[in-house]
C-alpha cells in the first residue's frame, strides 16, 4: 500500500505539532526513533554502556573489589584521577615558565590531563547510567556535591593554567 502525498504531508505536519509539546527537540526525537527502530544504539548510548562498564571495571580492580552499589563520591574522584593519565590536555604546573599562556612558545614537562568538558561528559553519562541500572537518585555518588566541587576546581585550574579568564556567574 502506497501512501498518498496528501497523508504524508498531514502525518508529517501531526509530527511536527506533536514534537511542538514534548520537552525534547523534534530532531532528537526523530534520531531516537531512528535508533531505536534500527536496534542500533546512539552514540551516547554507546558511550554511556562503556562508561559504565569502564567504571566497574575500575571498581572491581581495586584492593578490595567492589561493586558499583557499594561505592561513593571519593570512588568517582579516584576515577577521574586514574583517567588523568590518558589524558590529552596540557596543563601547565604553577612553576612552569608557561604558567597561565594560552599558547606557549616551546613543549615543556607539564602533565597531560583530562580535560574538564570530557569530564563534565563522563560524570553526565555515568550520572545518567548509575540510575537507569537501578541506582537511586538519592545516593547517587556521580551526583554528589563533592563531585560538583571537584569538576569545578578542575575547571578553574585548567583556566589558569592556561591563561583562560575565570568568569564568574554575577548573582
Amino acid at each position: 500500500m502506497v501512501a498518498h502525498p496528501c497523508q504524508l504531508a498531514c502525518l508529517y505536519l501531526f509530527l511536527i505539532i506533536v514534537a511542538s509539546l514534548l520537552p525534547i527537540p523534534l530532531i532528537q526525537l526523530l534520531s531516537m526513533a531512528e535508533s531505536s527502530s534500527s536496534g542500533t544504539p546512539s552514540r551516547y548510548e554507546s558511550q554511556k554502556r562503556r562508561d559504565w562498564n569502564t567504571f566497574g571495571q575500575f571498581l572491581s580492580n581495586q584492593r578490595p573489589s567492589m561493586a558499583v552499589s557499594e561505592c561513593n563520591s571519593s570512588h568517582v574522584v579516584d576515577f577521574m584521577r586514574y583517567l588523568d593519565q590518558f589524558g590529552k590536555t596540557k596543563v601547565h604546573l604553577e612553576g612552569c615558565i608557561f604558567y597561565g599562556q594560552p599558547e606557549p612558545p616551546a613543549p615543556c614537562a607539564c602533565p597531560l590531563r583530562q580535560a574538564w568538558g570530557s569530564l563534565d561528559a563522563l560524570i553526565g553519562r555515568l550520572r545518567a547510567a548509575y540510575e537507569e541500572n537501578g541506582g537511586s537518585p538519592e545516593t547517587n555518588p556521580f551526583a554528589s556535591g563533592s563531585i560538583r566541587s571537584y569538576l569545578r576546581d578542575v575547571k578553574e585550574s585548567q583556566a589558569k593554567a592556561r591563561g583562560i579568564p575565570s568568569k564568574k556567574n554575577k548573582k
